[in-house]
């Protein structure tokens, strides 16, 4: 299989290079969800990142958020051609020399607080829109798809999660919360109706296996899973959830700190934050009850973990 997808990587290099290929090897260990393969000629070296064709989209939106990135002061790798071949969507992007942050003999403490520079400068990029999906890159307008419950606004999204606080909720047969918390929490839901959030650009996985460290010291983000949604809220949310279930990728609390430090944020509304990561929690353990038997544990321990942060 892997020969296959390196057999595959090399033609779609080679088709996009124009020149005879000397050498095609698999990047594995970084827990991408693409094949990712580097492929070599004698003048140029790329990274061919590949997945099926509904990921056509997705490197679309990743091609240009690295562009507006840069535009911003954030390095990441140049871009050289996304398309599709046999029913594979594919992105080529400039091999960057150097370490994986993960692996880097920088201090990570160093990496972590880049990483808050580079958040708060994403923050900063025109958008328009809540969700994942780039409906207009011209305008930077980000969508996300309406479902039963929700109309796919910021709003729907929130009063999806009010309505589904009922007395026979499966959180509560669950053991995430008992019905008095449930009322508590409808209250604090509520309350994120009406918070004047200002909505951003989301990189949606920042960790140090998602940087490399050039030979210059220069720090590059990769692999964007990106969304507009309330900023810092929605980046500081996902690293606390991270460290909440002590990943691999999670920050220390130095580190956590450092990046913070990087971001410039002072602790400012902490408790809207905690809501937010509360709401997330749950919306995405419904996701699991509905679509994801085998995540339901998991998500509702998680749920619980975040109903004692956001109720303390």
């Amino acid at each position: 299989m892997k020969e296959a997808i390196v057999e595959q990587a090399a033609r779609i290099a080679g088709d996009f290079l124009r020149e005879p290929i000397t050498t095609a090897y698999p990047i594995t260990g970084k827990g991408s969800m693409n094949q990712v393969c580097a492929v070599e000629t004698e003048n140029r070296k790329v990274v061919v990142r590949m997945n099926d064709e509904a990921a056509y989209p997705g490197f679309v939106k990743e091609k240009w958020c690295i562009g507006q990135a840069a535009a911003v002061g954030v390095p990441g790798p140049e871009v050289l051609s996304v398309g599709m071949a046999d029913g594979t969507a594919y992105m080529i992007q400039a091999f960057i020399e150097g370490d994986n942050g993960a692996e880097s003999t920088v201090p990570r403490s160093v990496i972590w607080r880049k990483l808050g520079e580079y958040a708060r400068r994403i923050h900063s990029i025109p958008v328009k829109g809540y969700g994942e999906n780039l409906a207009d890159p011209v305008h930077g307008e980000f969508r996300s798809p309406p479902h039963a419950g929700s109309d796919g606004s910021w709003l729907g999204y929130v009063q999806h999660n009010i309505h589904s606080l009922t007395e026979d909720d499966r959180l509560i047969e669950l053991g995430v919360i008992t019905l008095a918390e449930s009322r508590r929490i409808k209250e604090r839901f509520e309350a994120l109706k009406r918070e004047p959030f200002r909505f951003g650009l989301n990189h949606g996985d920042l960790s140090l296996k998602n940087t490399m460290v050039n030979p210059a010291g220069q720090v590059i983000l990769l692999d964007w899973n990106a969304k507009v949604s309330a900023v810092p809220h929605a980046t500081i949310a996902q690293l606390m959830h991270y460290r909440m279930l002590a990943l691999e990728e999670s920050a220390t609390a130095e580190e956590f700190e450092a990046f913070l430090a990087g971001y410039g944020f002072g602790g400012e509304n902490l408790a809207g934050i905690r809501r937010y990561l509360l709401l997330r929690a749950f919306d995405n353990l419904r996701w699991a009850i509905n679509r994801r038997s085998d995540l339901v544990q998991p998500y509702a321990a998680f749920a619980k973990q975040a109903v004692g942060i956001a109720m303390d």
